[in-house]
């Protein structure tokens, strides 16, 4: 019904918008023309002060684009691994779109755009007097002015972080206050336009204005700019739109999300019946009645023949969507290389002076900044251990929470090559005993991509290796590995162990040197040279080797025995990059997976240059390299497979280092690496601790699938990145040292421990023997004293108390003396070895067994050695 009332605030707005309409009308007859003819005279003074009075500075940024990730294929050249995108926007050229769109645009929009000065006249009255009204919001508006509009849009939609809670609601103010305002706003928004309008016309070509409004425009859900719908409805290319396709798409901007095609249950919405029109069942009616009114415009502007009128009127709205995906779902086998890279990117802090230093801003970068981000993927690698990966391994387990991850990386760069995981990517975390899906980057660290790394095993025994070369010690020094509770030292605290150690195969360890050590990866070895160094310093070595824990904590917090063998929890790639510095000559390269980025403009964004910082000296990475080749090398099978890495060497002639690494079999890691790439596995429970022996995937016992993939993987890389011979060891390092043992008889057991540990060796306690020395004493030790090898393990034997000593003075008394003699001291006498002699038919003795001065227990035999001139008698 009619209004029949009317407030004094209505009727003043109502004469405001009647005094804003001529004004607008004096502006629009002016700016017509502009910027075909100068503005002059008296008449239009007053409406160009207002139109001048606006803001002029329209500010026309490059719109919201998606960033793309590029790898490396076999040839070196980028290829796509996956887009980020807030507004899926692909730009184009004007040359780049097919003619008919052009053509269906401005007959249905704005047919008189080529001619008029960026404002089309009629239109624009027609709505500013509805808005006046309150009659109509339709915009009117020429293709100029919506370029205006949607760059104003942009630039709002712009100011509203990803990262807002109320993201949605200010995207739709955005809106109206771009589009669909009515009164006085709508009259200040329409002079805005006109404004910039006629301000982009004298500084833009047609064409320019054209396309930049085409790749600024929405057309429904995510879908920004002709390119990306040209693809997203119909699966073409811009450039190849046909009538039918150009018409649709031409009719879509009037209204976009309500004329969608990619929504077969219907994008219109009926709140009466509350259901949805518009769908595949009505045949996209709405849409189709819209595209048909722009085939009848361009049949009445001569754009089309009334036969291809008829034909392209006669056909049905047929889509072919094609779904661009957005983030790293779309990077398949590659989704946790992707995952890597997407962290890099929100929340390195090393690009904070590229990127931005809140996350909020690094993630409107990411999907809205039109990045190129070129990576250190290499597609040829990438496909070998994803290959290694689904031959060995499958996404679940039964009865565990089953995870396999491979991680490469170059030694001289620090540039990861390869990362794969058994599982299937998801966005949200997921349980991966029962579904096979994770998003978290189990190769990778908590900032990197979620997790928090695993206990690596021995993996962690080269920080213990480098330790005991920097301080000095021999690879052939001798040291006493037998299992034993060892008291270790942290910068002048004793740290006893609590509890014994076990060695692979259930061997009680031996008296050896770390070079046997390593190759046989013997826990109970490690621990006895740990216990000659200072357990502080080697989980020091592994901080200064750039090695921090998988929650990103230090490897230095907390110092206890078992540290030594590989109980704290580190992401692989923190391992790799540590047996990459030992093939690189002690630098270590940080490790890192984006070589280049360039902005939206295609210009390089300036990254921080790669770190890499000499760590270790090298003749101790060559040291140390030298014995992990032990680890690689098919001799090292003394105490069990499992425990050497020969099982993953390719044996293809590459010269590799490498290390095992298991932790309460639940955890297993293969290292290995030769002077170019590292290759390093985990494989065990992603989730709490399970016996893995007890489990198979794709058949492989699954603490042995380490190898499989290592073995895969490694070979790969040495055909792609051929490796050389490591650089010989410091002779110094590899020679047999000697030291003075002292004599300890005499001592007791404790005095002669402490001398003997004082001076550097191992001692053991063997035995009781007899000796007439007190029982707390040592009547023996082997070796005796003299020059012997450092580190050697002494055996001292305490005495008895019930020994003699066999008299020395016997040589050259008669045999019947010397046996009276060793009778009266309660020895058995009896006859030992005869030498021939002419000289004594009784006998002479020549020697004693025992010797003498030697204790032995009484009743004893003591053999009488001696020459005779008839041995037979």
């Amino acid at each position: 019904m009619p209004q029949t009332k009317r407030t004094l605030t209505s009727v003043l707005s109502g004469l405001a918008g009647l005094v804003g309409l001529s004004v607008v009308a004096g502006v629009l007859v002016t700016a017509s023309v502009t910027p075909v003819f100068a503005v002059t005279g008296a008449a239009a003074t007053q409406s160009i002060d207002l139109f001048e009075n606006l803001p002029s500075n329209l500010k026309v940024d490059r719109p919201m684009e998606a960033t793309t990730i590029y790898g490396v294929d076999a040839n070196g050249q980028p290829q796509q691994i996956a887009r980020f995108f807030d507004q899926n926007r692909v730009p184009v050229t004007y040359n780049q779109v097919a003619m008919v769109l052009y053509d269906a645009l401005l007959s249905s929009e704005d047919k008189n755009y080529y001619s008029h000065g960026g404002v089309d006249l009629v239109g624009t009255l027609k709505a500013v007097v509805g808005n006046v009204t309150g009659s109509s919001s339709a915009g009117g508006s020429s293709i100029s002015q919506q370029y205006v509009k949607n760059v104003l849009l942009q630039e709002c939609e712009q100011g509203v972080p990803l990262s807002d809670q109320n993201r949605d609601d200010k995207l739709n103010q955005c809106w109206n206050d771009a589009a669909a305002t009515v009164g006085s706003k709508g009259i200040a928004r329409k002079l805005q336009e006109i404004r910039y309008a006629t301000a982009i016309e004298k500084k833009y070509s047609k064409n320019d204005i054209l396309v930049g409004y085409l790749n600024l425009a929405n057309f429904g859900g995510t879908s920004y700019g002709i390119q990306a719908a040209a693809q997203h409805y119909f699966g073409v290319s811009a450039s190849q739109l046909s009538l039918v396709q150009a018409a649709t798409l031409a009719g879509m901007v009037q209204n976009p999300n309500a004329y969608r095609i990619d929504q077969p249950n219907g994008s219109i919405y009926d709140a009466d019946t509350k259901t949805y029109s518009n769908s595949a069942k009505d045949g996209y009616k709405d849409t189709l009645v819209r595209r048909n009114y722009v085939l009848g415009r361009m049949l009445a502007n001569g754009k089309i023949t009334k036969a291809a009128y008829d034909a392209a009127h006669a056909q049905p709205i047929t889509p072919n969507i094609v779904n661009p995906p957005s983030g790293c779902g779309m990077a398949g086998d590659n989704a946790y290389f992707c995952r890597y890279v997407q962290t890099t990117l929100e929340g390195d802090h090393s690009l904070d002076s590229v990127l931005g230093s809140s996350k909020a801003e690094r993630q409107d970068k990411l999907f809205r900044g039109g990045l190129n981000v070129y990576t250190s993927l290499s597609y040829p690698l990438q496909g070998a251990a994803v290959q290694a990966m689904h031959d060995n391994t499958t996404p679940t387990v039964a009865g565990m929470s089953f995870g396999a991850a491979t991680v490469n990386i170059e030694a001289s760069t620090g540039r990861i090559l390869s990362l794969t995981q058994n599982t299937n990517y998801s966005e949200e975390k997921s349980d991966t005993a029962t579904t096979g899906q994770s998003s978290l980057v189990y190769a990778a660290d908590y900032e990197h991509g979620g997790s928090s790394g695993f206990s690596v095993g021995s993996t962690y025994k080269v920080f213990t290796l480098i330790d005991w070369l920097e301080k000095g010690h021999s690879l052939r020094e001798t040291v006493n590995g037998s299992i034993q509770r060892q008291t270790m030292n942290c910068h002048g605290t004793p740290v006893p162990m609590t509890s014994d150690v076990a060695n692979a195969g259930g061997n009680r360890g031996f008296v050896g040197t770390p070079l046997a050590f390593t190759a046989y990866s013997l826990n109970s070895g490690f621990l006895a040279m740990a216990a000659k160094l200072d357990l502080c310093d080697i989980n020091a070595v592994a901080d200064r080797m750039g090695v921090h824990l998988g929650n990103m904590g230090k490897t230095t917090d907390q110092n206890v025995p078992f540290d030594v063998l590989g109980s704290k929890a580190i992401a692989p790639i923190e391992m790799a990059a540590v047996y990459a510095t030992l093939a690189n000559n002690g630098t270590r390269c940080a490790p890192h997976a984006i070589d280049r980025i360039t902005g939206a403009d295609g210009a390089d964004l300036k990254l921080p240059p790669t770190t890499c910082t000499q760590v270790i000296k090298p003749e101790i990475a060559a040291t140390a390299a030298y014995a992990l080749r032990g680890v690689m090398s098919n001799g090292a099978t003394g105490i069990t497979a499992a425990a050497t890495g020969a099982q993953g060497n390719p044996n293809d002639g590459t010269q590799l280092i490498g290390k095992t690494g298991t932790h309460n079999n639940a955890q297993t890691m293969l290292i290995e690496s030769s002077t170019k790439v590292v290759t390093a596995v985990w494989v065990g429970q992603s989730i709490g601790d399970v016996d893995i022996n007890d489990f198979d995937s794709n058949g492989n016992n699954v603490p042995y699938i380490r190898f499989y993939l290592g073995k895969a993987i490694q070979g790969a890389a040495d055909s792609l990145f051929s490796g050389s011979k490591f650089p010989d060891p410091a002779q110094n390092l590899l020679k047999q040292s000697y030291t003075n043992l002292p004599s300890v008889i005499g001592q007791t057991i404790d005095q002669a421990t402490q001398t003997l540990q004082g001076a550097g060796f191992s001692v053991t306690v063997g035995p009781a023997v007899a000796s007439n020395l007190p029982t707390d004493q040592v009547a023996a030790q082997d070796p005796g004293p003299g020059q012997v090898a450092t580190g050697s393990v002494v055996t001292i034997s305490p005495s008895n108390g019930q020994g003699t000593a066999v008299p020395t003075d016997l040589v050259g008394k008669s045999l019947t003396d010397a046996a009276t003699e060793l009778q009266k001291l309660g020895f058995q006498a009896a006859k030992g070895a005869c030498t021939p002699s002419g000289k004594d038919d009784n006998g002479t003795v020549t020697a004693t067994t025992p010797a003498g001065g030697t204790f032995a227990p009484k009743g004893s035999v003591v053999a009488l050695n001696y020459s005779a001139k008839n041995c037979q008698q």
